[in-house]
């Protein structure tokens, strides 16, 4: 919690980084220094160094007298281990290593004794999703997940990992469930006059290739992951939802529900907006909270590459929208 103290020791902290900053600058570029010119420069520099001094100071005040006790995590968008792709089908904000950093850093963090994992994602990856609930769990201190707009599947694998989950009335939660897609080009090839010539060490290093038919074998093969996938998902729902038993999530069938029907499913505990969410964490640990954004540091070269992953992607659909028919799909192979 801020207290008057913290925020009067921090002010002081750095009011006193900024002094012992003057005075070194000034002693360094003014003091020693001969002619006017060189005074001219020293009084710059002093500023500088003050400058720099003061950011130091903030952040040893901000470390010692935090002004904050839960820790706010984003998950937005498709959760992927790396951002976007070649053609990304949708841009990836923030990456799952970012996200499992920034709870790391939390958890690290004397100051923080609350998790709010903020979820707006319709799901990604398995492992990468897994990885993020791992770091969650890990978290020593109450957690609780807020689903705002959408919390589906690697969302939801997420969320059953906090001990409290939260939703909005219209938010769409659920979708325990795994899918594996794919394009097949065969018909294509043979109407080009290509064939698909298969040279593999091993019978199924090429199962589900796009460029031929799946064999049953191929296709049984390849079921068999996901149905491997699947069970994972419903072991870590069944061990985090102590509301749902295995047969209750298996009952969904990967469906979405509405907050006021996920409610009544056990897949959410409340129904509210960030007022319900900072009443749950108050009483959790004892105290007002005072909640900080934990977000990755980004350098210009990432950023710059972020926002034209974005404008690549909303090209994309723009031209997407006028090219391809409403009727038509477009599938990869992906878990999520």
């Amino acid at each position: 919690m801020d207290t008057t103290g913290n925020r009067f020791a921090r002010a002081v902290i750095v009011l006193a980084g900024a002094i012992v900053a003057a005075v070194v600058g000034y002693l360094a570029f003014v003091v020693l220094p001969e002619g006017n010119l060189a005074a001219l420069f020293g009084v710059l520099l002093t500023v500088g160094v003050a400058f720099v001094g003061v950011r130091m100071a903030r952040g040893f005040a901000t470390s010692v007298f935090a002004p904050y006790n839960v820790a706010r995590v984003a998950v937005e968008g498709p959760i992927a281990r790396r951002p976007g792709g070649a053609v990304p089908l949708q841009p990836t904000l923030t990456t799952a290593d970012d996200i499992v950093d920034q709870i790391e850093r939390a958890t690290e963090n004397e100051a923080v004794r609350g998790l709010l994992v903020k979820l707006n994602t319709p799901g990604g990856e398995v492992v990468p999703s897994d990885d993020i609930r791992r770091a969650v769990e890990a978290f020593d201190g109450p957690t609780i997940g807020y689903a705002t707009d959408t919390c589906a599947s690697g969302g939801y694998w997420i969320a059953s990992g906090c001990d409290h989950v939260v939703a909005r009335e219209g938010s769409i939660v659920g979708s325990i469930g795994v899918i594996a897609s794919r394009v097949t080009g065969a018909g294509l090839l043979d109407r080009l006059g290509l064939t698909y010539e298969r040279l593999v060490a091993g019978d199924y290093k090429d199962a589900g290739a796009a460029l031929k038919d799946m064999e049953s074998e191929e296709r049984e093969y390849l079921q068999g992951i996901v149905d491997d996938y699947y069970e994972a998902f419903v072991d870590r729902v069944t061990d985090g939802r102590e509301e749902l038993d295995e047969a209750s999530i298996r009952e969904t069938e990967a469906r979405v529900f509405l907050g006021e029907e996920a409610l009544e499913l056990g897949l959410v505990d409340d129904l509210g907006d960030d007022e319900v969410v900072e009443e749950w964490l108050e009483a959790e640990l004892g105290e007002p909270v005072d909640i900080v954004d934990f977000v990755p540091t980004r350098g210009l070269a990432e950023r710059l590459r972020m926002g034209a992953e974005r404008v690549a992607f909303a090209l994309g659909s723009g031209m997407t929208s006028v090219l391809v028919d409403e009727g038509d799909t477009v599938s990869e192979i992906r878990f999520r």
